[in-house]
């Protein structure tokens, strides 16, 4: 199944800032990709700006970094492909995570150069819409799902639909889940999402019982069903997948017993029967010191190509290119 993996420093000794996190790939049609992620002297520091990079050949290019506002946090970038060819960039701007805003810069010369940064959804203050730390999904009815959360005040997964591609959003009801005794329902954040059929959506989202959990919507989107544990340990820590055009799923997470904390090892699994079932295929990273952490991966495929960043140590970002057979 694994064909090659070649494993690259996108930033290493030449990282323009202390730390970094949450980064975002997309392959672009010219070969080349792009990653972005946030950096500053720590997560939630004034000074945490977006960064994005371009590797061009085999060669990364020293990054550029992009601010909505020099005195506010910046987090969670998300790169996606509009249908009019251009790149949208999202990302999330606040003191505090429950009152986060999305903003976004969009290139139309494959990254080259950015719009100056604007709001998504002008005025919200509800903990961020559009995407949340995951890519958006295309319906073949052209419809944008992005997999959105929020936590104010419980952790509560949703779906921002647009159906003008990209333009405006309209926030779908939250994502049920079981309720524990105070009344609250489990909580969970940061969907992935893929399509299996017409209208057949599905997510696999991070929570805080140890485990991944997963809904899915005949619909498109608009609902789910109550969603359920699936076999997946997770130790809280951000999770990513992508289909492929045979239909086979490859999830990058942190395979942990615990419930919160613990985000070593790192590694890619395949399911060949939409999610019902996974096995490991690469360890991406392997568990060297207790406080080890490589997290937060983002997975993209483009036909048989996958691509895959995550942090390093909150120091680098790593880039994957992996190719799996036909």
């Amino acid at each position: 199944m694994l064909l090659s993996a070649q494993k690259e420093w996108v930033i290493d000794t030449a990282c323009p800032t202390l730390s970094c996190h949450a980064s975002t790939v997309l392959p672009l049609e010219n070969g080349e990709v792009l990653a972005a992620w946030f950096g500053g002297d720590a997560e939630g520091a004034d000074n945490v700006d977006i960064y994005i990079a371009r590797r061009v050949g085999a060669v990364w290019y020293p990054p550029k970094r992009i601010s909505a506002n020099d005195a506010l946090p910046h987090w969670n970038p998300v790169l996606f492909r509009a249908a009019d060819g251009s790149v949208i960039l999202f990302f999330k701007v606040g003191k505090k995570i429950a009152h986060w805003q999305t903003w976004f810069v969009r290139s139309f010369d494959l990254g080259a150069t950015w719009s100056r940064p604007a709001e998504l959804s002008p005025g919200d203050t509800s903990g961020g819409r559009g995407p949340v730390k995951n890519k958006p999904i295309r319906l073949e009815d052209g419809t944008i799902l992005a997999p959105a959360s929020s936590e104010q005040p419980d952790w509560l997964a949703f779906i921002d639909l647009s159906h003008d591609d990209g333009k405006t959003w309209e926030k779908q009801p939250v994502i049920p889940a079981p309720r524990l005794k105070s009344g609250r329902q489990i909580a969970m954040i940061q969907p992935t999402l893929w399509q299996s059929a017409p209208q057949q959506v599905h997510a696999l989202l991070r929570t805080n019982k140890g485990r991944v959990w997963r809904s899915d919507s005949a619909d498109g989107g608009k609902s789910w069903c109550e969603a359920y544990p699936t076999a997946l340990k997770n130790p809280n820590s951000g999770i990513d997948l992508d289909r492929l055009p045979d239909g086979r799923l490859f999830l990058a997470y942190n395979p942990c017993p615990r419930s919160w904390g613990e985000r070593a090892p790192l590694v890619l699994s395949v399911s060949e029967d939409n999610g019902e079932s996974w096995r490991e295929l690469v360890t991406l990273e392997r568990r060297k010191m207790p406080d080890d952490e490589y997290s937060y991966p983002a997975v993209v495929a483009d036909g048989n190509t996958l691509h895959i960043t995550y942090t390093w140590m909150r120091r680098k970002i790593v880039y994957w290119r992996i190719e799996i057979d036909a």
